[in-house]
């Protein structure tokens, strides 16, 4: 199955991001991808914190007709247009706390209906003196880990597992996702900030490719925003063994790369690691 990460370096402006998104994710299905991903906060990198408390929306409970959720309504329209699975991670969707959103990732079938949700379960905080980031100031936590199938134009199924940013350097919620059943594919979309992602990125990605023996897609940002942030970009793929297929670095683009399942197979039966687990 091909599948794509879609770079961006979003703006203030979510119409604009929008947009961009559309353009993003049409140019990738005519490149052949079946699932295309966005990044975290694809519809939004804001002046401050606060915000993505101003374009929160409700969870639409049909998002192709609904009239006033914009974000998911362009998701679903794009899966449909398309014909591909889309992972729109993430937009901001509105919690019990008046003052708190969670931070979620939607995905969507090819007939533009709700495949999944994730809410992201690890909130980053970071201070070096003259950088600082706390999310909890503002979402909301998820608590459950979520996993969805995929079936290609080909009838065979993927197991997707799904992870945003910071829960990367979280390896035992890998380790949940694969419990019952491996996955195939981990879909991790970010903002990762230019100085940790030069320090772990592409390590830490690798790292999750390699000790679940399982492919990885990780759309980021990549660029400087209004706010003056600098987000890392390496949007990247990964196969089983930990080798990157396709990456760019900065700037808005596409990157694609073709999941192996074969090869994949032939890993996990080279190197039964997945089966001699012993805890947990």
């Amino acid at each position: 199955m091909k599948v794509a990460a879609l770079q961006m370096v979003s703006t203030p402006d979510v119409d604009e991001n929008l947009a961009t998104a559309r353009r993003l994710i049409a140019q990738a299905a005519q490149a052949g991808a079946e699932l295309v991903a966005l990044p975290e906060y694809f519809c939004l990198m804001g002046l401050r914190d606060g915000d993505k408390l101003r374009i929160a929306e409700d969870l639409a409970d049909d998002a192709l007709s609904s009239t006033n959720t914009p974000i998911q309504t362009t998701l679903a329209q794009a899966a449909r247009e398309h014909g591909v699975w889309v992972i729109g991670g993430t937009l901001p969707l509105r919690s019990p706390k008046a003052d708190r959103v969670y931070n979620s990732l939607m995905v969507y079938d090819p007939q533009g209906k709700q495949a999944a949700r994730y809410d992201k379960i690890h909130l980053f905080c970071f201070d070096d003196g003259e950088r600082r980031y706390d999310e909890a100031a503002t979402l909301t936590p998820g608590d459950t880990p979520v996993a969805f199938t995929a079936t290609d134009r080909a009838g065979q199924a993927w197991r997707v597992g799904l992870g945003i940013c910071y829960d990367l350097r979280f390896p035992e919620l890998f380790r949940q996702l694969t419990r019952t059943e491996p996955c195939d594919l981990i879909v991790l979309p970010a903002a990762f900030t230019h100085t940790t992602g030069q320090a772990h990125w592409e390590l830490l990605l690798r790292t999750r490719a390699v000790e679940n023996l399982c492919h990885v897609l990780a759309p980021a940002q990549g660029g400087t925003h209004a706010s003056g942030r600098r987000t890392f970009g390496h949007s990247i793929a990964i196969d089983p063994w930990g080798q990157v297929l396709a990456v760019q670095p900065e700037g808005e683009g596409v990157v694609l790369a073709t999941l192996d399942r074969e090869h994949q197979a032939t890993l996990r039966s080279q190197l039964p690691a997945l089966t001699h687990r012993v805890l947990g």
